[in-house]
């Protein structure tokens, strides 16, 4: 595994090449497959943007609707109030990255070398999915809608079926279930290789990693941990931090590669199909890793805060 160069060389090399790689993609230059041209002008003007309007539309019409939907409420409340500030840069922030990793030359890059693609797969699920719900953007979409239609949308989501499917689903050890069952199942050789062959099973995957992390998020920050002072919340942090990490360790110390066709392109980026694996899996293991831990230790803080101040009280009072 080390080859002729000793592990500490290769080691380097892997080093080098993660921080030059998507540096490097603007000025190398493509084969056919990749309609001609460079990456630096496909990043401008060619073809590499996304054209799939199952990917479009559901971003635009999100952002019309939000857009709309927060005029009208600072409009009527007041600036500012209704949906704050912080709510719509999140939302936005969130979105952006969003939008960049689904619709930007990125994605055709990740179809080409296995680290863009593992970057895409994190930035929906550790950037784009925290930032959006933290927005909580569903009441102020709704407000974009012709007022006679908000009762009636609004109701859908009390409906006794799926009442129960949420109420089940957003717990925590729910949601931390499917986010890690969604994950492990599409990095399966069998299905992934099916995701390299097929567009519907790659946009699949993409829609199930993004709803997975919605909802992950969704029961860690907003859904019945909250109410324990986020100690739930630490503690599945911490557990997914553990199994995606153990995903990404494992990745980058096998010695044969997993998925031979999503890296067989990797030598016309500098890469050996092994290495390219291996950055992909630091990718996976290191940067999300830190997100995860940046994001469990912001908790871990707001829970013993709350605790001191429940502590407090009491004392406070005798």
């Amino acid at each position: 595994m080390s080859g002729p160069d000793g592990f500490g060389a290769r080691q380097a090399r892997l080093r080098t090449a993660g921080a030059g790689v998507f540096a490097a993609a603007l000025v190398l230059p493509t084969d056919g497959s990749a309609h001609g041209g460079d990456l630096g002008e496909l990043w401008l003007t060619g073809p590499a943007w996304t054209s799939d309007l199952r990917v479009i539309a559901p971003l635009y019409i999100s952002a019309i609707l939000f857009l709309i939907g927060t005029v009208r409420l600072w409009r009527r409340a007041g600036h500012g109030r209704g949906v704050r500030r912080w709510q719509v840069a999140c939302f936005w922030s969130g979105w952006t990255v969003l939008a960049l990793a689904l619709l930007s030359p990125l994605h055709w890059l990740g179809e080409r070398l296995f680290t863009a693609h593992m970057v895409e797969h994190e930035l929906l699920m550790v950037i784009a999915a925290p930032l959006l719900v933290l927005a909580r953007p569903g009441s102020t979409m709704l407000w974009a809608l012709p007022a006679l239609w908000r009762p009636l949308v609004g109701a859908i989501g009390r409906l006794p079926v799926l009442g129960t499917a949420w109420r089940s689903m957003r717990t925590p050890f729910a949601a931390t279930l499917l986010h890690g069952v969604a994950l492990w199942a599409w990095h399966m050789p069998g299905l992934y290789d099916l995701v390299l062959l097929n567009p519907l099973a790659h946009w699949l995957q993409h829609l199930s990693f993004l709803l997975s992390a919605l909802l992950f998020w969704w029961a860690l920050l907003h859904g019945p941990a909250r109410s324990r002072a986020y100690g739930a919340s630490f503690l599945y942090l911490f557990l997914t931090s553990l199994h995606t990490g153990l995903l990404g360790v494992l990745l980058t110390v096998s010695p044969r590669l997993w998925y031979p066709r999503q890296v067989a392109a990797a030598a016309e980026w500098g890469l050996t199909p092994l290495e390219d694996q291996q950055l992909a899996g630091l990718v996976m293991w290191v940067p999300a890793g830190l997100v995860y831990a940046a994001a469990a230790l912001t908790l871990a803080g707001l829970w013993i805060r709350r605790s001191g101040s429940d502590t407090a009280r009491p004392a406070h009072a005798a």
